[in-house]
């Protein structure tokens, strides 16, 4: 049962972009975000400006591609590894083992596109981001919600400290 549940509307890429840089400094290891939605909604862009984020405070700039092929692309900002995995292509849960995500979800910080491949392995006190795209060029909507207060706090923060422009 989701504790905190905010619908948002990013009216464009930089939009999105903006958020997730506001969310950025707040994760931590441990900080697991399911991202949810079709091909084209927006998950990798998300997670790539999150990343981003977090790698420009350590001073480094980096591609960061879709995982889509190697299903995991792992980054280190000096502070904590950041996991970003596409399951999409993956056939079942017991892929999900071979891969050492569950140990990832306790040590880094996981963006996890496609998490219904997890099939039951999801964990707890995991932020869901579901995005759709809207009718209009370069819209998006977003449906986060959270099974803890700490998600929620996060998320208000993040949303108040974005800047926009």
């Amino acid at each position: 049962m989701a504790v905190f549940r905010r619908d948002l509307t990013f009216g464009s890429d930089a939009e999105t972009t903006r958020f997730a840089q506001a969310l950025a400094p707040f994760l931590g290891p441990g900080d697991v975000i399911l991202l949810k939605g079709d091909l084209g909604s927006g998950k990798t862009h998300l997670a790539r400006s999150l990343i981003q984020a977090r790698l420009a405070v350590a001073g480094r700039i980096e591609d960061v591609p879709s995982p889509t092929f190697t299903l995991i692309q792992v980054y280190d900002d000096g502070v904590s590894e950041i996991w970003h995995c596409d399951l999409y292509r993956l056939g079942g849960p017991e892929e999900v083992a071979e891969l050492g995500l569950e140990d990832a979800f306790d040590t880094a910080i996981c963006l996890v596109e496609w998490p219904d491949r997890l099939q039951g392995l999801e964990p707890g006190g995991a932020l869901s981001v579901t995005l759709t795209m809207t009718d209009r060029p370069g819209e998006r909507r977003a449906v986060l919600q959270g099974d803890t207060a700490r998600w929620q706090m996060l998320v208000d923060r993040a949303l108040s400290e974005r800047v926009d422009g």
